[in-house]
């Protein structure tokens, strides 16, 4: 049976696989698995801008009552805030409603314990087996034991400041275009780049419930290119929905992606002396490029598999200052226990400003190395690391390659697809062990 939890909690189209009924039933496993060593649990619960999110809470909220919790509504909130005012309120969990960089229409509950981190497996677990129980009313709660739903206001306050105290230089004199995706950041991330006082040029920051994700952010960096060209900016930034995510454009118009964003912000760190151990932590995704360039300014690297969560594990377990993914979700260990776009952001805008170079100047410190991605359907795709033929012509050309590029070959976590990734200097010849990878595939698992 698959688990109820996915990798970044539960997520599905709203009303449909994430009905009304399921986030109630969270909402009340939450509650009596926070509950078990207090009478009343403090959860804390944010949303993003989709027309669902207050549907979603309303009913999550629901659960936690029926199971004796209180319910502290926080509204509109990115991610990575409910993350840190999970501990700053001292909560005993904090909730977000978002399908961050989906479309509107999916939604996703994804719980943090006291400590603002996410929750490992085998919790989640637990809460999913509560969840999959019929609830026994003859047992539950009543009277003056049912919680309460109570609205907080102006925690955000509490974020804001948390952030700007990240800053270690001002940005008086710099012209950024912020893309708030039309989500969860689209009021706090202008705020706080303009109290840093940078002149702010905001755009999709105009919420309606479906205009999340749709054809801005940081999946989309098309129409923040042409404004930052346009209005001659220093710098575009792009969230995501939940806001979790940073990618950023240079005052070409240029995209940086979250490998380039977390060398200039490593090579900072190491020049102020914070780069604990000179090491920067990416995903086997990372470029070649990223990792050249850190060992070429005497710093290091190390790679975890992809997500988030194991990149998080690696920099817990040696207490590292820096890691993150392609994608954008950058985490910095001294502030955040999570990806924060906008953290992110005022990271890299104060490594400029330190730095007295423009961006593109500074990206350039990397060199990205072409990728090819191949997706190849099978029949079956369990197993298919002990096929010997594949694991051969992997180690072949990885080989050949040496430091001067990597093949990543996985099986899709949702589909019957080995995905190949082949990177290094030269393209046409990436083309070539890709497809040379892809027969062997074909031949082994058709």
């Amino acid at each position: 049976m698959a688990r109820l939890f996915g990798t970044d909690g539960v997520r599905g189209v709203a009303n449909v696989e994430l009905t009304p009924e399921l986030a109630f039933k969270l909402g009340y496993a939450a509650a009596k698995y926070f509950g078990r060593e207090v009478s009343c649990p403090k959860i804390i619960i944010g949303r993003d801008t989709r027309r669902s999110g207050q549907m979603l809470e309303s009913a999550l909220a629901a659960g936690i009552c029926s199971a004796g919790g209180n319910a502290h509504l926080l509204g509109v909130m990115p991610t990575p805030a409910i993350s840190f005012l999970t501990s700053e309120v001292k909560a005993n969990a904090g909730v977000v409603i978002s399908a961050s960089h989906n479309p509107f229409e999916d939604n996703g509950i994804k719980f943090f314990s006291q400590t603002g981190h996410k929750l490992p497996d085998a919790v989640e677990d637990e809460i999913a087996a509560i969840v999959a129980a019929p609830i026994d009313y003859t047992q539950a709660v009543s009277g003056s034991s049912v919680g309460q739903i109570i609205h907080e206001k102006d925690l955000s306050a509490l974020y804001i400041k948390h952030i700007l105290s990240t800053a270690y230089a001002k940005l008086n004199g710099l012209k950024i275009v912020m893309d708030c995706s039309n989500g969860a950041n689209s009021e706090i991330a202008p705020v706080i780049l303009r109290s840093l006082g940078a002149e702010v040029v905001a755009i999709f920051n105009e919420p309606n419930g479906i205009n999340i994700n749709n054809g801005c952010g940081s999946t989309h960096l098309e129409a923040l290119q042409k404004k930052v060209v346009e209005v001659g900016a220093h710098v575009g930034i792009a969230n995501d929905g939940d806001a979790d995510r940073c990618l950023v454009v240079d005052e070409n118009g240029e995209a940086m992606d979250g490998d380039q964003i977390m060398l200039i912000c490593a090579l900072e760190l190491m020049k102020r002396n914070k780069l604990h151990d000179n090491m920067l932590v990416t995903t086997v995704m990372s470029n070649v490029g990223l990792h050249q360039a850190m060992k070429a300014h005497g710093g290091k690297t190390v790679k975890t598999a992809v997500g988030d969560r194991y990149v998080l594990e690696e920099m817990l377990k040696h207490n590292y200052s820096i890691g993150g993914e392609q994608s954008g979700h950058i985490i910095f260990s001294e502030f955040a226990k999570t990806g924060d776009g906008i953290l992110t952001a005022v990271q890299l805008l104060c490594a400029m400003v330190r730095n007295n170079k423009p961006l593109s100047e500074m990206g350039a410190v990397m060199t990205k190395f072409p990728q090819i991605l191949l997706n190849v359907r099978v029949k079956n795709k369990n197993g298919w690391e002990e096929k010997a033929a594949i694991q051969e012509v992997i180690k072949k050309y990885q080989e050949e390659l040496g430091e001067n590029g990597q093949i990543l070959v996985r099986a899709s976590g949702t589909e019957p697809l080995i995905r190949i990734m082949a990177e290094g200097p030269k393209q046409e010849r990436l083309e070539q062990i890709a497809n040379a990878i892809a027969d062997v595939v074909t031949k082994e698992l058709a």
